[in-house]
């Protein structure tokens, strides 16, 4: 396991009256514990304005956390033991150098490479000032590194000397991968790198980001609400719903199998390209409800079919139900209790 985050919490102060006091929270990430294992790429999914970029900050503490835990490459027994050893592996409470240290080995690509990459340096000093700031080369050596990272990510000597502007899209998010390697880190946030890019494009930048993660033995938090381009090249994919995650499980066992009612609705949404295969939609009921006042019990519950009385008293714990399958559901776990003790009638039968 290379990264792990216990109850992260992300909230906004919301300030009001004449002496600016704080009268409220914005929940944009509330609660998260999660696990990513080494060379693997785990997806983060979710309606838009669930809070997945701001959890992708706050891992590599872009964003100051609220509360909570983030271990970054730390060894199992450091985790059990007291808080002050913990604090050497814990993120969350980094500052100053060892958080710049800490940053060599995290890297992001951000969603917009016109918005990300500053218009007024040329390509040559985008990519090679991560190696400048962290003092990893300087003069012919620096120029030799960038113009090798141009050339891994499809470009050449041709673009040092060129704009952002005078790239296409395609090319842009090129430049910011190449840039988020200049490190040779060994976690990578992206924050649907994608989104932005036509569809032949995003097949190629989804293929280079695959040969790069074997080429180097990258961990990807591939953060997109594209659910085919996350089943593409996920391994785990974990669904959020206003800050929570409400289930985790393997690429391949979530799209078989999805057992937690919003992960159900989300896949149902996906257009089937034959005209003769009739869908079966779950349409949701209401709106997404505010982060600055969340529903009591499980977040979902006022959009659900599934929801019942135990759903609004209680937050549902995140909870294994076997082979790695992860879900936060009263309702779902109820029912496999139910399937795993027939009744008396059903042993008659």
């Amino acid at each position: 396991m290379i990264l792990e985050t216990r109850d992260l919490k992300k909230y906004y102060p919301i300030t009001g009256g004449v002496f600016k006091k704080e009268v409220g929270q914005v929940k944009a990430v509330d609660g998260v514990s999660l696990k990513i294992e080494r060379g693997e790429c785990l997806g983060l999914v979710g309606e838009s304005g669930c809070g997945k970029t701001t959890f992708g900050k706050t891992l590599l503490k872009l964003l100051d956390p609220t509360s909570g835990h983030i271990y970054f490459d730390a060894p199992e027994e450091v985790k059990v033991r007291k808080a002050a050893k913990e604090r050497r592996y814990d993120l969350a409470t980094f500052k100053g150098t060892r958080l710049k240290d800490m940053r060599k080995r995290m890297q992001i690509v951000f969603q917009d490479p016109s918005s990300s990459l500053n218009p007024r340096m040329l390509i040559k000093d985008i990519v090679g000032e991560p190696l400048k700031v962290h003092g990893l080369a300087r003069g012919l050596e620096l120029r030799e590194r960038v113009l090798e990272l141009l050339n891994r990510v499809g470009l050449t000597s041709d673009h040092l000397f060129r704009y952002p502007h005078e790239f296409s899209g395609g090319q842009r998010q090129r430049i910011a991968i190449a840039r988020a390697l200049a490190t040779d880190p060994d976690l990578i946030v992206l924050d649907e790198p994608t989104s932005a890019l036509d569809v032949s494009v995003q097949a190629q930048i989804l293929n280079l980001l695959q040969d790069l993660q074997k080429e180097f033995g990258l961990t990807y938090l591939f953060i997109t609400h594209h659910l085919l381009v996350v089943e593409y090249i996920s391994h785990r994919i974990a669904v959020m719903y206003l800050g929570r995650i409400v289930e985790l499980a393997d690429t391949r066992e979530l799209f078989g199998n999805p057992l937690h009612p919003y992960t159900q609705a989300l896949l149902s949404a996906i257009p089937i390209p034959d005209p003769e295969v009739r869908s079966h939609r779950t349409i949701l009921k209401g709106d997404v409800p505010s982060p600055i006042d969340p529903p009591s019990g499980c977040v979902f519950r006022t959009r659900c079919f599934m929801a019942a009385r135990e759903c609004k008293e209680r937050i549902p714990d995140l909870v294994s139900l076997g082979d790695e399958h992860y879900v936060a559901c009263h309702r779902v776990r109820s029912k496999s209790r139910e399937s795993a003790h027939p009744s008396q009638n059903d042993l008659k039968r």
